[in-house]
């Protein structure tokens, strides 16, 4: 099934970001540097900084990747344990904490297992947000804390500009010269799947957060989304 949009949806969905990542990991981690210009280390730990844990708390890495999140986690005095669909980003991955091939729609994790959770860049590639944020609040105690970081659109109409111009063309050449042009001529289209500020906070809300908050980075380019398991 595909959307108006021309994005796939259901499975199909499912299997193209599944296969588009395994094929992506090798270089996956130049070119997020290079596209963010470095900064996306930073994002990560003002992410993890929102969640304000005490050392030794249990964060899950939804959709963890090559395990960036996981390795600025256990830099902060945390005990990250990762998960993600593509076998071939695991097979990438710098870090010491455990890593497990699985779906954030569906995580092997009893109920209030984690104190924390960060999710990286991965809302408008999962299958459905409410079932993600309502597996986030399962796996989550009372009183813990989730950090959802992703892309945004600027408000300001010339830093709007700008930025579709950056993500819809530049970042879609620069992929295709370095990796992939298919998988980095979808990855900025995907964000047509992302509701806007309203409806990603009234998901959350409905999942089971309180205290839910959007922040901004990168003149507005990048949104955090964090809020406290009820």
């Amino acid at each position: 099934m595909t959307e108006q949009t021309g994005l796939p949806t259901g499975d199909e969905k499912a299997r193209t970001v599944r296969a588009m990542f395994d094929r992506i990991a090798p270089r996956y981690d130049r070119l997020n540097r290079i596209m963010t210009f470095g900064m996306d280390a930073g994002w990560r730990r003002k992410s993890i900084a929102t969640l304000g844990l005490d050392g030794g708390s249990t964060v899950v890495d939804v959709a963890c990747g090559t395990g960036d999140f996981c390795r600025e986690l256990q830099n902060a005095g945390l005990d990250p344990i990762g998960f993600d669909v593509s076998f071939g980003m695991l097979s990438m991955a710098s870090t010491h904490a455990p890593l497990v091939q699985g779906d954030g729609l569906r995580l092997p994790l009893r109920d209030a297992a984690a104190d924390g959770l960060t999710c990286g860049f991965a809302l408008r590639n999962v299958v459905d947000l409410r079932i993600l944020f309502e597996e986030s609040a399962r796996v989550l105690r009372p009183g813990g804390r989730a950090a959802f970081l992703e892309t945004a659109q600027p408000d300001n109409p010339v830093l709007s500009l700008g930025h579709r111009l950056y993500f819809h063309k530049v970042v879609p050449k620069i992929g295709g010269w370095l990796s992939d042009r298919d998988a980095y001529s979808y990855l900025p289209k995907s964000s047509a799947y992302l509701p806007p500020k309203a409806g990603l906070i009234a998901l959350l809300q409905d999942a089971g957060f309180g205290d839910v908050s959007v922040h901004f980075f990168g003149l507005g380019a990048v949104q955090l989304l964090t809020g406290t398991r009820s």
